[in-house]
């Protein structure tokens, strides 16, 4: 059994005109969409002054973003 997570392929496939050479991948564009909202309420909760943690709030988008890549399976 791998240990490679699955990162749902590329997020933004070819349409059959133009060749797909890689790039972001399905687990990454979850991920990003989720760091919005994680940052913004990790700065109302420590305050404009605080520093905030953005390698746990990555670490947490890609958490959620595996998250949403078994309940797309599932589905």
């Amino acid at each position: 059994m791998s240990d490679e997570k699955d990162d749902g392929g590329p997020a933004f496939p070819h349409d059959g005109q133009h060749n797909y050479t890689g790039g972001m991948t399905l687990r990454d564009y979850f991920a990003a969409q989720a760091m919005q909202p994680l940052v913004l309420a990790a700065m109302q909760v420590a305050g404009p002054e605080s520093s905030v943690d953005f390698a746990s709030i990555a670490a947490s988008a890609y958490r959620m973003s595996d998250s949403m890549l078994k309940a797309r399976e599932a589905a």
